[in-house]
């Protein structure tokens, strides 16, 4: 049985988050953490957040071995931008995005 958890409106880009999140597609859920914890990027405390809480969401489930869990799908979708501008020479205007990610994590058991 699938578990799903997803984290909206974060913020990092969501260029910087896939890098993080193709590493650990596919590994156990165990293994997946270990390696965000010693991978030194802000997207891997996220991404580590993300994982424990669909480990939470499947654990509610009576059949479902914890122990047994892996990161069947995980992907990184772009959130809406936050828009700033930032004055330049003669009298310009340039746009700053602060981009947003949607990140998703599914756990199924092996």
């Amino acid at each position: 049985m699938e578990a799903v958890a997803r984290a909206r409106y974060v913020r990092i880009s969501p260029r910087k988050a896939r890098l993080v999140v193709d590493a650990i597609r596919g590994m156990n859920v165990g293994e997946a953490l270990n390696r965000l914890k010693f991978t030194p990027k802000k997207a891997a405390r996220l991404v580590s957040k993300v994982i424990e809480s669909a480990v939470a969401n499947a654990s509610q489930r009576p059949d479902v071995d914890v122990d047994r869990l892996y990161i069947k799908r995980a992907y990184v979708d772009g959130g809406p931008m936050l828009k700033r501008w930032r004055p330049r020479a003669m009298g310009r205007a340039y746009i700053i995005r602060k981009r947003t990610s949607h990140i998703t994590v599914v756990v199924d058991e092996r």
